[in-house]
């Protein structure tokens, strides 16, 4: 399955927006308004775990879909890849309907299907509400969690904007296998559009997507677009952290021409290859101007953005090369001054409290003239590798009804069983 949808990106204008922090302020905004659904119910994720927050998810889906809404669950089948025989049962008595998107078998226990996997976070409520962000549906980005909860992000929306994601969902199910008469029939389902104006803002909004096909690099246009015209001030805060070439120099550039760069990155990583890949670009972006800080509190895991007064962004994307050239990604830029107020009060209350800003005396301690020479080949290793990933097979991802999946999962579980019991009968004969 491929995003092909041939939306050009244009400010849509009359929407609401809210930011909610964490899965304190997304998780029971979300059940509420499944809660609240009258007629449709569609949710795509990459993870989705079969913990507290999972457990939430699924009882709100199947109520849901007992009083006759109709539910459509996307998981990705890297991401989530556990789910138990009885979840999903449970899930398809009631009449939800779950899809795999590119499901793979293990090979010695290991999930092979790494690569250009549905990295998305999409909620569209009654074609007439919307979720957009980075938050997965997993225990860890709840505070209980933790030390390692996550910090993250996501908008809810109201208002012409979704119209547009209501139509991407959709259509990402119909080339999955449904099929245009399916998405045509479902579409004509919806609200019109003048119901869902009438509880809109005054907030105009752009619906961006990255794919494998036609809408490669859009998420990076935005945010190079928004840096080159900033006047004032960037802030980014990004979980991973590893951009291509041409987004640093125009972070460098902005810096350099009196623009107030911060970034926000990982202090206490949820991997530490993540730090370390960052780490790497420090001295070119230090010696440029640029302002770096580590949110030390837990990890982070937001994919947000703001410049100068008006220009936001929040969604799934990362700035790493799975999110810009292999991931199907997902985020909202949005055009508000009083949304970029809200999110730089979020922003600076990181930095002021929970953050260390990183300068060069630090990296002086730290860097041999080998970890100098290191940092400048991988700066300049960035130019390529959104041409080399490019490369990779752009194999046709496919939506799997869970049945299918679980029905598979189940087989080798037995084929696993039956290989331990023949070696267990050959060990006591020896």
């Amino acid at each position: 399955m491929q995003d092909t949808h041939e939306r050009a990106g244009h400010w849509t204008a009359g929407n609401r927006i809210e930011l909610l922090e964490n899965g304190e302020e997304f998780f029971p905004r979300v059940f509420e308004a499944i809660g609240a659904a009258r007629r449709e119910v569609i949710i795509e994720t990459f993870i989705l775990f079969e913990d507290k927050v999972g457990l939430a998810l699924h009882a709100a889906m199947r109520d849901a879909a007992l009083r006759g809404v109709k539910v459509d669950l996307m998981i990705d089948g890297f991401g989530s890849p556990d789910l138990s025989h009885e979840y999903l049962e449970s899930l398809a008595s009631a009449g939800v309907k779950v899809r795999v998107f590119d499901p793979g078998q293990r090979f010695l226990g290991q999930r092979l299907n790494v690569f250009r996997r549905m990295h998305r976070k999409i909620v569209v409520i009654d074609g007439a509400r919307a979720f957009v962000g980075g938050i997965n549906y997993s225990a860890d980005h709840l505070l209980d969690f933790g030390p390692k909860a996550k910090q993250d992000y996501a908008v809810e929306l109201a208002g012409p904007i979704v119209a547009e994601i209501h139509q991407f969902v959709l259509r990402a199910i119909a080339l999955g296998g449904k099929g245009a008469g399916w998405f045509r029939r479902r579409l004509k389902q919806a609200p019109p559009v003048s119901q869902q104006q009438a509880a809109a803002g005054e907030v105009d909004a752009i619906f961006v997507t990255r794919d494998n096909r036609r809408h490669t690099n859009d998420i990076e246009r935005h945010y190079r677009a928004a840096i080159r015209a900033a006047r004032e001030r960037i802030v980014i805060a990004n979980a991973y952290f590893f951009p291509g070439y041409r987004l640093i120099k125009e972070l460098r550039r902005a810096a350099r021409r009196g623009v107030d760069v911060r970034l926000i990155l990982q202090g206490e990583p949820d991997m530490p290859i993540v730090k370390t890949a960052a780490g790497m670009l420090y001295h070119h972006l230090l010696h440029a101007g640029v302002r770096i800080y580590e949110y030390c509190d837990r990890p982070l895991h937001g994919k947000v953005a703001l410049m100068d007064d008006r220009w936001s962004t929040v969604g799934s994307s990362n700035l790493d090369p799975l999110s810009l050239s292999l991931n199907l990604e997902a985020n909202v830029v949005v055009r508000d001054t009083a949304f970029n107020g809200v999110l730089w009060e979020r922003m600076d209350r990181l930095m002021q409290h929970s953050c260390k800003q990183i300068d060069t005396e630090d990296l002086a301690s730290e860097w041999s003239g080998w970890r100098l020479v290191r940092s400048f080949f991988v700066f300049h290793f960035l130019r390529w590798y959104p041409s080399w990933l490019n490369r990779l097979p752009r194999h046709a991802p496919r939506l799997t009804p869970a049945e299918a999946t679980d029905l598979m999962a189940q087989q080798q579980k037995k084929r696993d069983e039956q290989d331990g019991s023949e070696g267990s009968a050959r060990t006591e004969a020896a």
